[in-house]
């Protein structure tokens, strides 16, 4: 028992990667469906029992092939990344009891397996991208689950066309992004010689000044901008998010951009070195200005929206703001907020969405109009949509509030109280945009549009599931907090 427990961290990658092509060569969607969700279900308890085993502060290795590092790839699992896998694998498996029957409706039957089985490829690679030690692995995974990504948000074609062109777009903006990121690496391994990310932060203490080594830096962060959808680099992010299926955009809303994230968090923390001067000017001077605007512009944008996914599309970019601003302190605290807000924005866009595609697929579409008072015919799919909404405001007794109020700490500790007062200010827009939404649907006059056939107790179970998660994480902060600030010790002892 023992032996096996050794092997979880590669269990937690192969699990999935094996079963994904099972699913489309059985050809039979209800048992392709159960395979993908047992390697969910096996990903979750894979995840839960890597994050007690490290739950102490300590770290797991696992050398592939038997090869010790830094010649070998090097699987590593401690209190920072076992946080995120249990997240991923958990919105994993609650989304698959959502597509059982929601992809009917928006994916052709015909390529229900292959939906299967490009949902477990980008499982996939988001897994592996969080648990390897090797930074030319974090590409290869990255790109895994890019490309499945693509394939995905194209499956949104049967319902409207324009999602092939959204796919397109992300194809492109993905490739750009995946290239700079590779550059990135290739100019570390010209200055390092290692691939090997805690060799590398041995190796690369003395190069300072090396341009090689900013250069390496600038790459990275460009690269990984790209794919997290950081201002102005968010450009794909709507459109992906508006005509994808919805059983996709839960999914990456609440996992995609999170990996990219704590790549870049990663790499800043674990691989360069935090002491470096041109890291503190990239966050000062650019990166936290940038979060700043994107958590004002975005959300203003997001105002005027009529669609309603592609209003949460912007709200999950001036998000994404707010957790560059808390990595932009570049303290303890600012990362404990970060990760806080990571995990519970993540439950949060997943419940909207969710709520919205069930919404979506019985008033005939996802603009404001379409909605109207359908809370009143509809309040099992509605409410949810309200606690979702709640909770991306910041209200007190939703998980949302806890996010924003750990930030606004770290702000204050860092002696920066301006921060807190914009921080304060650009929730308000929030509360704007999320409440266009609710107007519409409570408040006005019932829409022709809407049908009333009855929701399965299928797609209801993991909707609530998700919905009650950001009320309970809103009381119970225990876990949340305490995983978090244990993830950025970790990260900043390094």
């Amino acid at each position: 028992m023992e032996h096996f427990y050794l092997h979880l961290p590669i269990l937690q990658v192969l699990i999935p990667l094996i079963l994904a092509p099972i699913c489309i060569v059985l050809g039979r969607p209800t048992a392709a469906w159960l395979i993908a969700f047992f390697a969910s279900v096996a990903s979750l308890v894979t995840a839960l029992s890597l994050l007690h085993s490290v739950s102490d502060g300590s770290s797991l290795s696992y050398h592939i092939g038997g090869w010790p590092p830094p010649i070998g790839i090097e699987y590593v699992v401690d209190s920072a990344n076992a946080f995120l896998l249990v997240l991923v694998s958990g919105i994993s498996t609650v989304v698959l009891l959502y597509a059982r029957d929601q992809i009917k409706f928006e994916i052709s039957l015909e390529n229900h397996t292959l939906f299967y089985t490009c949902y477990l490829l980008c499982l996939t690679g988001l897994l592996g991208v969080l648990i390897t030690g090797d930074v030319f692995n974090v590409f290869v995974f990255l790109e895994i689950s890019s490309l499945s990504t693509y394939v995905l948000v194209a499956q949104g074609a049967k319902k409207d066309k324009r999602a092939l062109k959204a796919a397109f777009n992300y194809l492109i903006m993905g490739t750009i992004g995946a290239t700079f990121f590779v550059i990135g690496v290739g100019f570390l391994y010209m200055a390092t010689g290692s691939l090997n990310m805690l060799d590398i932060h041995e190796r690369i203490i003395d190069l300072e000044s090396s341009r090689t080594v900013r250069a390496a830096y600038a790459f990275i962060v460009i690269g990984m901008g790209l794919k997290l959808a950081m201002f102005p680099m968010h450009l794909w992010m709507p459109g992906a998010y508006t005509y994808a299926p919805s059983v996709v955009t839960t999914f990456l809303s609440a996992t995609a951009t999170k990996v990219s994230l704590f790549v870049l968090v990663r790499f800043t923390f674990s691989v360069f070195h935090l002491e470096f001067e041109f890291i503190q000017e990239i966050f000062k001077f650019l990166i936290m200005p940038l979060a700043i605007i994107a958590m004002f512009s975005m959300s203003l944008v997001a105002i005027f929206q009529k669609d309603i996914k592609r209003m949460l599309a912007y709200s999950s970019i001036a998000q994404i703001g707010y957790m560059l601003l808390g990595v932009s302190l570049l303290s303890e605290q600012g990362l404990t907020a970060t990760f806080v807000n990571l995990f519970n924005h993540g439950i949060t866009k997943a419940t909207l969405f969710m709520s919205l595609g069930v919404l979506t697929l019985h008033s005939g579409g996802s603009f404001l109009s379409n909605l109207q008072g359908i809370g009143k015919r509809m309040p099992w799919i509605s409410a949810p949509f309200l606690i979702g909404g709640l909770s991306l405001v910041g209200i007190p007794g939703t998980a949302g509030f806890i996010s924003k109020w750990m930030l606004v700490q770290a702000t204050l500790e860092a002696g920066i109280p301006f921060l807190a007062i914009l921080i304060i200010m650009s929730s308000l827009l929030a509360i704007v945009y999320i409440w266009k939404v609710i107007e519409h649907i409570y408040f006005m006059d019932q829409a022709t549009t809407i049908s009333a056939e009855k929701v399965s107790f299928r797609i209801l179970i993991p909707l609530w599931i998700l919905a009650g998660s950001c009320i309970y994480w809103g009381f119970d902060t225990s876990f949340i907090v305490t995983a978090s600030d244990l993830a950025a010790s970790n990260l900043l002892s390094n």
